[in-house]
């Protein structure tokens, strides 16, 4: 039966594993260059089209854990599956690279028509994790949008302007970590708008 309440350390190799595998396996082939059906393939795309499977197994293991699957990780995984198969059609690696900068403006795009209409989204994925005052929520949001923006900006300039070495390091460890950093500073200066649990106050 799936369980929700899988093991934290399970839950983050699956969900960073296959980054951390394409970096690894880049690093490794990079150099090389590979024949198919007389058609050169260069390390790097190798790498690209080896992480899809690699993706797609460890989010069917999550789901088998878990029971479910966010739609940010199923629109991540159909990203990576498109933009993945265009890179091997076209021979071409600026379409994997050009991936990040559609996600993140994605999800800039979703928060951002959410603030139009008065909304958090965030707070809608978010709020059992992090209960918080409406207005906490909207400035949250209002941040968030605007690092995803700062995020799909900056990718487009180093994929666009420095070496595939550094932009697949920056990929698969800046970037997160920038984001990572950034969410921790945010909910550290958001703490007076966190709704304490009633529950606990009782005690």
């Amino acid at each position: 039966m799936a369980n929700e309440d899988i093991n934290p350390v399970v839950k983050q190799v699956l969900e960073l594993g296959p980054t951390l595998a394409f970096f690894l396996i880049y690093v490794k082939i990079k150099d090389e260059t590979y024949f198919l059906n007389g058609t050169e393939y260069t390390g790097f795309i190798v790498s690209a089209l080896v992480f899809i499977p690699i993706l797609l197994l460890s989010m069917a293991i999550l789901w088998k854990l878990t029971g479910k699957l966010s739609r940010m990780q199923v629109f991540t995984a159909f990203m990576v599956i498109f933009f993945g198969g265009l890179t091997a059609y076209f021979n071409d690696e600026r379409f994997f690279k050009m991936k990040t900068t559609i996600v993140y403006g994605f999800m800039a795009g979703i928060l951002g028509v959410g603030l139009l209409r008065g909304q958090s989204y965030l707070q809608y994925v978010m709020e059992e994790f992090l209960p918080m005052e409406r207005e906490g929520w909207m400035i949250f949001t209002k941040r968030i949008t605007m690092m995803f923006i700062a995020l799909a900006i900056a990718n487009e300039a180093i994929w666009r302007t420095q070496s595939t070495d550094l932009w697949v390091k920056l990929e698969t460890f800046a970037f997160p970590a920038a984001l990572f950093v950034f969410l921790w500073v945010q909910i550290i200066g958001l703490q007076k708008y966190l709704i304490e649990d009633p529950e606990a106050s009782q005690d």
